[in-house]
């Protein structure tokens, strides 16, 4: 950036500004000032000088130090951005200054010359309360331009009476205030004016009181206010007043609902119907704000994805218009690309419009038609021609429209014409004619369904909004469903999620604004019951399936972390709101897996790992959470840990697998146990409470010292005793898929060291192979299958057979092999064994071959919806006999 030669550049932005010319014409003065002003932005804190300077005596002093003041940072504005010295950010910033400068100054004034006259007005409880001016639109989002309108809403706690010998409700002090302020900024005078007023935006419009009290506002939001007034008060923002908290309270849920709110898309889509048809009737089409590719739909991007959105991810919450792009970006609910070009067309458009502004101080946005006027407009804005600007800006707009049409493209409403609409209203035979030219098998039972859907009392009692909806997503639904390999399946799943969801609008117009959606529906429902169960149990998972890319995207768990932390954060002081946000977490990154599953992203070993470490996360963040809100701590941080054992400690976690945890401390206070005790108490409650988003984790405590009748925490000293001087053979076997899962990093060195002890104790190989075949039969017993089906876990030759074996090698000979504590795995400790000599190496390959297909089949029979995960004998005799051979070779029987 070049250094500024005031001279030069206020006379080149007089030669542009006509209203700057006429006011430097009218007061020579101002010319000497704006030349040193000019070198530096207006900051706030001159605004507030220049007004504390001469305070005003009286209302007339009072609007004319406003105007000055106007005036004075309309000169300086112009001047610096003219020249390239102010950005996009710097003008508008000091626009909502100025604005603010002046609401605040103009409200105190007038209040405190009213309480003269009748006294503070009081609340119910005798406090003076304070006018709140909420500023709207770009006020609120601190974008105003150098022209605007200020669209206000006076509002003040509590209705009352004022505390002076002339008493007047609090009501009617404020609505005088109200009427004050709009003269004191609004009024155009031989002075000009601050601010255009503009009161529309209030409750009942121009109808409605000046003025309203919490409790008004309150009962029109949700009795009055109509859908368009939710994005009016996305911005909303007070610049003056007390209670504020109590203020945002009734706005926040108002605007951002706590579901995914996809109906904004059809009350913003009307909406912007609306400006374009009255863009149409003006002939604006020329219009940088209203017109296609302006101003207005880029701001419509950004906010119809915080109606939709706000409520779930409170980084959508912020106001400015810029900040919630880079927000968009970040979350991927638009590509960063294309959050790029929407801001710079933003700027460009920005800039534009207050060029278009600066000529006269007019509130326009329409390019103008005389050849000089354009070109003057173009140099202003860095061009040598119109031709070449025109050429950039509609570049700049058709992009912006054509991301608009993709964000609001019409959704799948009316489906008249599609080929399978009518379809219900036909005559059985042809219906089922047409179910099994798409390839349906069994049509008489699809189209049953269909009818008992459509047919039924749940059906008949929706509202038309979610009729129509059903009515839309039908034959698409059949369409997608009959591409699938089982069309019967997928259809009766995706049935019985609609008919879930069917009193849920904002499902139904997800898919209605999605309709790509339903392919990913239909595919994952139709690969597995069990998905299609998961689901249509948390419906709002189908909010992961609108960005494939993500979907499929493999998890980055340190960036999950971070995430999670800052949703978390964003409700310090809502227990119950933080328990819905680790559950719905952990929902929605188990769907993501389970989708990239049924893709074939994963081999089970791997998909295992990331459902551990999913895990893992959860547990750490639960950890933290509870220790931030456990009361009388003797400490900063708990020197606690996580232990996890079984399918968790092993990393052979499932998607519906519970968690063996045991909690361990080192701390030598004498609260310590007390504390740990509740801190672990909480965290398991945490965990299992059944919440309106469901549990996050059963967990099983059973493997605690003592089992269910120990201590619930144990300190390290105490498990490091119980370990080597009372615990059970099968307690060590247990002990040797454990390991630290989270808390203090040192309490989980400390256990790794008990653990590998332990497991590197000498034994009698005799009593420990009793005590392995022993503790084998019971859970043979504790499992019978007198089926013909095998058990993929439980039975001779299945997963246990081969957990007891690898467990029994590992007790008998880390003593001599340190190497087999390593928890890596049954598949590469087998691997590990063989390579020692401990079994034979061609039986261990086999056996590890065997225990990943048995693995692999029960995780496809689960996925299935089976109860138990059993199959026809001789689909795995081969992996049986392999899994026996191991059981030979290590016990002999």
């Amino acid at each position: 950036m070049t250094a500024l030669d005031p001279l030069t550049a206020i006379a080149q932005a007089a030669d542009y500004s006509r209203y700057l010319r006429a006011r430097l014409e009218a007061r020579p003065e101002l010319a000497a000032w704006l030349a040193e002003a000019c070198l530096a932005p207006f900051e706030r804190r001159t605004m507030a000088d220049f007004l504390a300077a001469a305070p005003a005596a009286d209302e007339d002093t009072l609007k004319q130090r406003l105007r000055d003041l106007r005036q004075r940072v309309m000169a300086v504005i112009i001047v610096r951005d003219l020249a390239g010295q102010a950005d996009l950010t710097e003008v508008t910033r000091t626009c909502t200054d100025l604005a603010e400068v002046a609401f605040a100054e103009a409200c105190a004034w007038h209040h405190r010359d009213l309480a003269e006259i009748h006294g503070e007005p009081l609340d119910a409880r005798g406090r003076p309360q304070k006018l709140i001016v909420v500023g709207m639109g770009k006020l609120g989002g601190r974008e105003l331009n150098v022209s605007s309108d200020v669209d206000p809403i006076f509002v003040y706690p509590e209705d009352g009476e004022t505390s002076g010998p002339r008493r007047i409700a609090s009501h009617e002090f404020f609505v005088r205030l109200g009427r004050r302020l709009i003269n004191s900024i609004g009024e155009t005078n031989h002075h000009g004016f601050v601010f255009r007023v503009d009161m529309r935006l209030r409750p009942y419009g121009d109808e409605g009181p000046l003025v309203s009290s919490f409790a008004m506002l309150e009962n029109y939001f949700y009795t009055q206010a109509r859908e368009w007034e939710r994005y009016a008060w996305i911005k909303a923002r007070p610049l003056t007043g007390e209670r504020l908290d109590e203020l945002e309270a009734l706005r926040r849920p108002f605007v951002f609902r706590k579901y995914l709110d996809f109906g904004a898309f059809a009350a913003m889509r009307d909406l912007h119907a609306q400006i374009r048809r009255e863009v149409a009737r003006k002939d604006k089409t020329d219009n940088v704000k209203l017109g296609p590719g302006g101003i207005r739909e880029i701001e419509f991007i950004a906010q119809v994805f915080q109606l939709v959105r706000g409520g779930q991810t409170p980084s959508l919450q912020v106001r400015p218009t810029r900040a919630i792009l880079t927000q968009l970006a970040a979350l991927h609910l638009l590509p960063e690309r294309v959050a790029g070009e929407l801001e710079a067309a933003y700027i460009l458009l920005r800039n534009v419009e207050h060029r278009l502004q600066y000529r006269d101080d007019q509130q326009t946005q329409q390019l103008p038609h005389a050849p000089e006027e354009r070109l003057r407009l173009a140099r202003a804005l860095g061009y040598a021609d119109w031709e070449g600007f025109e050429a950039h800006l509609n570049t700049v707009r058709r992009k912006v429209a054509g991301q608009f049409e993709q964000v609001f493209g019409a959704p799948q409403e009316d489906q008249s014409g599609h080929p399978l609409s009518g379809l219900r209203h036909l005559p059985p035979e042809a219906a089922r004619a047409h179910l099994d030219e798409l390839g349906y098998t069994d049509s008489a039972a699809a189209l049953d369904r269909l009818r008992a859907l459509i047919g039924g009392s749940r059906y008949a009692g929706l509202p038309a909004v979610n009729k129509n909806a059903l009515d839309g997503l039908l034959p698409p639904l059949i369409e997608v469903a009959a591409g699938q390999p089982n069309p019967d399946d997928t259809l009766a799943r995706i049935l019985t999620l609609l008919e879930a969801i069917a009193r849920r609008a904002p499902y139904l117009l997800l898919l209605q604004e999605y309709p790509q959606t339903l392919t990913q529906v239909a595919r994952i429902v139709g690969a597995s019951p069990w998905a299609a169960q998961y689901l249509t149990g948390q419906p709002y998972l189908l909010d992961e399936l609108l960005d494939p890319r993500a979907l499929m995207a493999a998890p980055d768990w340190d960036l999950k972390r971070d995430e999670l932390r800052d949703r978390l954060a964003a409700y310090d002081g809502d227990l119950e709101r933080k328990m819905d946000v680790l559950r719905h977490f952990k929902q929605s990154e188990t769907f993501r897996l389970l989708a990239q599953d049924l893709a074939g992203m994963w081999t089970l070993e791997h998909l295992s790992d990331q459902l551990a470490a999913l895990a893992d996360l959860v547990l750490a963040q639960t950890l933290e959470l509870v220790w931030a809100d456990l009361p009388r701590k003797h400490r900063d941080r708990p020197a606690f840990a996580v232990i996890a054992y079984g399918k968790l400690g092993g990393k052979e976690l499932g998607y519906a697998s519970d968690l063996d945890i045991v909690f361990l401390y080192d701390d030598p206070h004498p609260d310590a146990q007390d504390l740990y005790a509740r801190l672990g108490k909480r965290m398991n409650t945490w965990m299992t409470t059944l919440t309106a988003a469901g549990i996050l984790y059963e967990t099983d405590l059973r493997l605690r010292p003592d089992g269910a009748s120990g201590l619930l925490v144990s300190s390290v000293e105490a498990f490091d005793d119980y370990q080597h001087q009372h615990a059970w053979t099968w307690e060590h076997q247990a002990l040797t898929r454990a390991r630290y899962s989270c808390g203090d990093a040192a309490v989980g060195t400390r256990f790794a060291a008990i653990r590998e002890a332990i497991l590197c104790l000498p034994r009698d190989p005799a009593k420990l192979r009793a005590d392995v075949l022993e503790m084998r039969q019971k859970m043979h017993d504790g499992h019978p299958n007198t089926g013909p089906l095998f058990d993929l876990k439980h039975d001779s030759g299945g997963v246990v057979d081969v957990e007891f074996a690898v467990q029994y090698l590992i007790l008998a000979h880390s003593a001599r092999h340190p190497g087999l504590t390593a928890n890596r795995g049954n598949i590469a400790l087998l691997g590990v064994a063989g390579e020692l000599g401990l079994i034979p190496a061609d039986i261990a390959a086999a056996a590890a071959d065997a225990y990943r297909e048995l693995r692999r089949r029960q995780h496809q029979v689960k996925l299935q919806g089976a109860e138990h995960a059993r199959l026809p004998v001789e689909e795995v005799a081969e992996a049986t006999a392999a899994v026996r051979a191991l059981w030979r070779a290590v016990f002999g029987v």
